[in-house]
């Protein structure tokens, strides 16, 4: 992190609000993609960012993208999953709304415009929070697999408002791009994880089936 570009690179990662991929960087900082590269395998290396594959988009392979990595929380000025969710629970506190709704509300009003598969937006968010998620899809039916659980303390404690705030968010987030809508979340020992959004999307903008994660 010593180094401006590769510092640099990181709060262009944590400042998106999704994941970002290596074409994205090389345009904004004006290197090459080797270059880029480099960069984030050092920051993946720390444990400061995550690299994963993005959904197949036509032909040719899958790009890489990257995003801040959960164990980064509160390291060189990112806001971490326990951080939004006390700014979440500080909110129905304001408020006295349940859960659900403040969940769905925030996310809804934060939600920027999307465009491509509505559901990579709940997956993106999921992922965002530290949810670690992975897709299973038939079609126009979809379950989004929570496969870490960044909570697992306050869930053991509470996890009626826990749970509900993360699929009011969920659910804010279909709601905002439209084309999908989350059903309920399947909810499992939180120190296990690998809960379940499941999800079904509208007939015109259902994959063609299949299954990822």
């Amino acid at each position: 992190m010593g180094d401006p570009t590769r510092h640099g690179v990181f709060e262009y990662v944590a400042d998106a609000d999704g994941p970002v991929g290596v074409a994205e960087l090389t345009d904004h900082f004006g290197l090459n993609h080797n270059a880029i590269r480099q960069h984030l395998a050092k920051l993946v290396d720390a444990e400061l960012l995550v690299e994963a594959t993005a959904p197949p988009s036509g032909r040719g392979r899958p790009r890489l993208e990257y995003r801040i990595h959960p164990n980064a929380e509160s390291r060189w000025g990112v806001i971490g999953p326990y951080e939004r969710l006390s700014v979440l629970l500080t909110e129905m506190l304001r408020t006295g709304e349940a859960p659900e709704v403040v969940g769905h509300r925030v996310a809804f009003e934060n939600t920027r415009d999307h465009t491509g598969d509505p559901l990579d937006a709940v997956v993106e968010e999921m992922a965002r929070q530290g949810f670690a998620p992975e897709v299973r899809r038939r079609g126009s039916r979809a379950e989004v697999i929570l496969a870490e659980c960044p909570f697992a303390a306050a869930a053991l404690t509470d996890a009626d408002t826990v749970c509900d705030l993360h699929l009011g968010l969920a659910r804010g987030v279909a709601d905002a791009v439209g084309g999908i809508t989350v059903d309920g979340l399947v909810r499992k020992d939180p120190r296990r994880a690998h809960c379940r959004l499941r999800c079904h999307t509208d007939d015109r903008t259902a994959g063609d089936g299949g299954a990822a994660g």
